[in-house]
């Protein structure tokens, strides 16, 4: 029987080890009766059905990522490739577990897709549907301590630790009744729902503002010269010997009252050396598609070897590699030491000008579809394209007076606002759902 834990030492009865790892002796106590527990091998049955690669293209398969968060994406299929490794098929609703990050948690359910595939880098499982709500599963894999406790029970060579499968599917966790899991996964998906429903009232004023600028757009322009397959002007007109360039030019003459962005924004390269602090806790942000800017992690100065980009709140960075498919975001509020990668582009509105830009209505304007058209042919490159500041400065936009401006930046603030309330309420819901699962917290079932 293991003893409580007392400070940063408990006690173990030599009778109850399996492996003589000190990490490995605290285990996870379930407050449920052991009738509940059940390990979890009784209700997942391993799959392994191969592809024939006689009767399969690569290309009418569907690769796919496991994150640590247990969510996953497709992974592009290059046209004509050939796969050379062993596939096998997922179906959808199986349990899939990538071998060498369990240990992080990342373990998926396989959406509604066609032709699923995953190399032998993975297990997949056919959960037991009389026994086992799938989501309910998932929520299990992603607690803190359990996690917790698969990275304490990891073995193997230095960089190449995993948790074993035989190791998993032997672990007990609590297995009620189905009306009781499924409450705990309802309890869940309700407070990620609310959450679901904030960001996309935020999308709103991006969306109304897409509207807006095509209107304009079009207006002005008496042909598409966006989506246009071809278009004719004078060699005079070009400032490089390329496609892109040549929209670019195009673009800029028939939309003469389109002002370049190098009117309203200016770069911003103030360079730091954490490692010049080696014993501070530098928060380091990163930018997507997704999440805009976020908080990617805290270092110390002490792992840093190149200088970093010092961010500020209401400065801008994109990934000059991604910008095309919306990695530009606007800073929020952050603290002085706050820094990103120095591959990203940092720039800030210009401050003292006839015709100034809101920062929330930039927020909005760099996420519309309109401005990633005018983006994909201002990049510079030709294998790996590339948007650096200098290229974003020549993207041309209409200029909306100042009160159109501050409507949507309104409109994105309330839905911030509400973004942010709502999670708040996601992580109360998640310790809740922890406290359920781990049998700390009365489950109610409606």
């Amino acid at each position: 029987m293991i003893a409580p834990a007392t400070g940063k030492a408990f006690a173990v009865l030599f009778s109850a080890l399996y492996r003589w790892d000190p990490s490995s002796f605290y285990q996870i106590t379930w407050h449920w009766p052991e009738s509940v527990l059940r390990p979890i091998g009784s209700f997942l049955i391993p799959r392994k059905e191969k592809v024939d690669p006689k009767r399969f293209a690569f290309v009418d398969l569907q690769p796919f990522t496991i994150h640590l968060d247990g969510s996953v994406d497709r992974r592009e299929v290059d046209a004509g490739r050939e796969y050379s490794m062993d596939l096998f098929f997922a179906r959808p609703g199986d349990i899939v577990v990538a071998k060498i990050d369990l240990k992080n948690g990342a373990v998926g359910i396989v959406p509604n897709w066609k032709n699923v595939v995953v190399t032998n880098h993975f297990a997949v499982y056919e959960p037991n549907l009389d026994i086992i709500v799938p989501e309910y599963f998932h929520l299990v894999i992603q607690t803190d301590f359990l996690k917790a406790h698969l990275w304490r029970n990891k073995v193997g060579a230095e960089g190449r630790k995993e948790v074993k499968l035989d190791f998993f599917e032997g672990q007990e966790i609590p297995v009620p009744n189905k009306d009781i899991q499924q409450a705990i996964v309802d309890h869940w998906q309700g407070a990620q729902h609310e959450v679901d429903a904030a960001r996309n009232r935020l999308s709103e004023p991006v969306r109304t503002l897409h509207n807006r600028l095509t209107e304009i757009y079009r207006s002005e322009c008496t042909r598409d010269i966006i989506h246009s397959r071809f278009f004719v002007l004078d060699f005079k007109e070009l400032a490089a010997w390329d496609v892109k360039s040549g929209r670019a030019a195009s673009f800029r003459i028939a939309c003469p009252s389109f002002r370049p962005m190098s009117d309203f924004i200016e770069e911003e390269t103030e360079l730091v050396r954490p490692a010049s602090e080696p014993d501070r806790d530098w928060p380091v942000y990163g930018v997507s598609n997704k999440e805009g800017v976020f908080l990617n992690s805290h270092q110390k100065g002490t792992t840093f070897n190149a200088p970093y980009k010092r961010i500020r709140k209401d400065w801008f960075f994109h990934n000059p590699t991604r910008c095309n498919v919306g990695s530009l975001g606007i800073v929020p509020d952050v603290s002085e030491h706050a820094i990103t990668s120095p591959e990203y582009q940092v720039w800030r509105l210009k401050q003292d000008v006839l015709d100034p830009l809101i920062p929330g209505y930039v927020a909005c304007l760099i996420q519309t579809p309109f401005f990633l058209d005018l983006v994909q042919f201002n990049r510079v490159g030709a294998v790996k394209q590339r948007m650096y500041t200098e290229n974003l400065m020549q993207v041309r936009i209409p200029y909306l007076p100042i009160p159109e401006q501050q409507r949507y930046a309104d409109a994105r603030q309330r839905a911030l606002t509400e973004l942010d309330a709502a999670k708040r309420r996601l992580d109360a819901a998640r310790e809740e759902v922890e406290a359920m699962i781990l049998g700390t917290e009365k489950v109610r079932i409606p």
